[in-house]
């Protein structure tokens, strides 16, 4: 019922940022709109569902906690102000006042390969984590443990890699070159999220200081 009920928030949040999208564009023949949009749709529903038989999981991702840091809220409050704005200037370039060239087509399939492929990832932390929170928080009301399997063997934060890579493919999808500029600021608060997430559960989570030693990079391995 949790997972149900978190598949409806999410698919409201979705397509409220869809509308925003479409309204910038000015028109509904906005084909895209309707790609990204579909691709997202898919997602939130594959994303969402996969949280059916975790109850616990579930109900931990759809909404904040008792504990949650702060400066994640302040970060996600960001986050979600930066999709908005990402959503109007795609519209108004792509959609309505074409200030970008067109774009190779080439160009739009690299778009829909960055955004699945880093959903893949996404989806994949999740599932492996029990422990995949929406919001920053250490969880000791369900036992909070270090994931130290699968993609986590590799580095220490995949469900980051996979956002920042779906974040890059937006541009391209949406064949908007201005919309450059605020995912790029997007990715830069997703890399200062990793970094403060990263350095409270070496500070507050048992184990993960003795995690980082084995599993030595963050997002990117052999760099960071």
């Amino acid at each position: 019922m949790k997972a149900i009920q978190l598949l409806i928030k999410s698919l409201i949040g979705t397509i409220f940022f869809l509308l925003i999208l479409f309204i910038s564009a000015g028109r509904i023949d906005y084909w895209q709109g309707w790609l990204y949009g579909s691709i997202n749709i898919i997602s939130t529903v594959i994303n969402t569902l996969a949280l059916y038989k975790d109850k616990e999981l579930a109900e931990e991702r759809s909404k904040y906690r008792t504990g949650t840091k702060s400066w994640d809220k302040l970060i996600l409050g960001l986050l979600v102000l930066i999709n908005i704005i990402i959503n109007i200037v795609a519209g108004l370039d792509s959609g309505r006042y074409y200030w970008s060239p067109q774009l190779h087509w080439g160009i739009y399939l690299l778009g829909i390969v960055l955004i699945l492929g880093g959903e893949v990832i996404f989806l994949t932390a999740q599932i492996q984590n029990k422990f995949f929170s929406s919001a920053m928080r250490i969880q000791t009301d369900r036992g909070h443990t270090v994931c130290e399997t699968g993609l986590y063997k590799v580095i220490r934060h995949p469900g980051y890699l996979g956002m920042i890579i779906s974040v890059a493919g937006i541009p391209l999808i949406l064949g908007s070159l201005w919309c450059i500029i605020p995912s790029s600021l997007s990715i830069i608060l997703i890399l200062i999220r990793t970094y403060f997430e990263d350095r409270t559960l070496i500070n507050e989570l048992n184990g993960y200081r003795e995690y980082t030693y084995k599993t030595r990079y963050k997002l990117i391995p052999c760099i960071w």
